[in-house]
């Protein structure tokens, strides 16, 4: 499985396309140094654009032609803040490979074998006019792959320490069915809007008439099928905030079997009945959540702490070379070939 999913990866840093302009640096023009480690211009540019590629793919629809130079916080444009994420990215995976013996990590022959290959690919399936844009040697291109390959491997390797013991106490969940009563109306053209305070007035009547007979019901679900309402599930704990915060509060007071009265909020008003203490099947998926976000925040702590260790030197005029103005790049799936996308160009 691990195999597979580093073929995957690889082959998606081979699908781009849409280039124009030129650089201008060299390629052994060194751009950051961590540690004793050199990453040079053309893997800092390949892996860029690779990035940049993810970008104007995805959300150039939403942010515009302009989205490079538009502001993404307050005084850093879109370019500005995915370029420190690209150079933090580069910067982690160096290190990332320089303590790969520590989780007695490596690439096998196999997963070598594999990146020549795309590399040999990539190398074949695109013009030189095209690749020098990109720094798409095939030099650039395998050692990009072996950074991002390493980086999954060692990414699975720490998150394997992570504690993985989460007790049912921790994890305990409850269920209940509700019903949503809204405060809005939808046309039928799809758009809503709010109702007035006299429908909301109604609306709320309803909900506390539904209440008080539900809680006196044998079958919560059948009773609001009688009544033409719809009832929902929903599993929880004290933390959660879904369907509403407000609600959750309230389920949680209540013993199995009990009905809240009716809920308020700004968007609506709720009726629940809890058909839970604990809810084994929920309560086993937010072990997995627990043991999910422990793993990831090891993973963030351990690279943290390596980052604030390591002597980190960038050339910010090599780096500032690496425009995403002047050179436009998308991805483009041309076939399910893993290595067989090229890259174009619009001169």
């Amino acid at each position: 499985m691990k195999r597979r999913i580093l073929m995957l990866a690889m082959a998606g840093m081979l699908v781009l396309t849409s280039l124009t302009g030129c650089s201008s640096f060299n390629d052994d023009d060194v751009v950051v140094t961590v540690n004793d480690t050199e990453i040079t211009a053309d893997v800092a540019n390949f892996y860029a654009r690779y990035m940049q590629a993810q970008y104007e793919t995805y959300y150039s629809a939403y942010l515009g032609d302009d989205m490079w130079s538009s502001e993404a916080e307050e005084g850093k444009t879109y370019e500005e803040s995915v370029k420190d994420s690209v150079l933090e990215e580069l910067e982690k995976m160096v290190l990332l490979e320089e303590h790969m013996e520590e989780y007695d990590v490596s690439l096998s022959d196999e997963e070598k074998q594999v990146i020549e290959d795309a590399a040999k690919e990539f190398d074949e399936a695109n013009a030189l006019e095209d690749k020098e844009k990109v720094s798409g040697t095939e030099k650039a291109v395998k050692r990009v792959m072996t950074l991002l390959a390493i980086q999954q491997k060692m990414s699975d390797a720490i998150q394997a320490t992570a504690d993985a013991e989460v007790s049912d106490e921790e994890a305990a969940q409850k269920s209940m069915q509700y019903v949503y009563f809204s405060y809005t109306t939808t046309a039928e053209d799809g758009t809503t809007q709010d109702m007035t305070d006299d429908e909301k007035a109604d609306v709320k009547a309803q909900a506390e008439g539904f209440a008080e007979d539900a809680a006196a019901a044998e079958d919560f679900n059948a009773y609001a099928q009688e009544q033409g309402l719809e009832t929902s599930t929903a599993t929880f704990d004290k933390d959660s905030t879904s369907p509403s915060a407000d609600l959750v509060a309230a389920a949680d007071a209540l013993n199995e079997g009990e009905v809240t009265g009716v809920v308020d909020t700004d968007s609506g008003c709720y009726v629940a009945k809890v058909t839970s203490l604990f809810d084994q099947d929920a309560t086993n998926s937010k072990k997995q959540e627990i043991i999910s976000q422990r793993q990831q925040e090891k993973y963030t702590e351990t690279c943290d702490g390596w980052m604030d260790d390591a002597d980190i030197n960038v050339n910010k005029k090599v780096w500032k070379k690496i425009d995403f103005n002047d050179l436009s790049v998308t991805i483009k799936e041309e076939s399910e070939e893993p290595y067989a996308d090229s890259i174009q160009t619009d001169d």
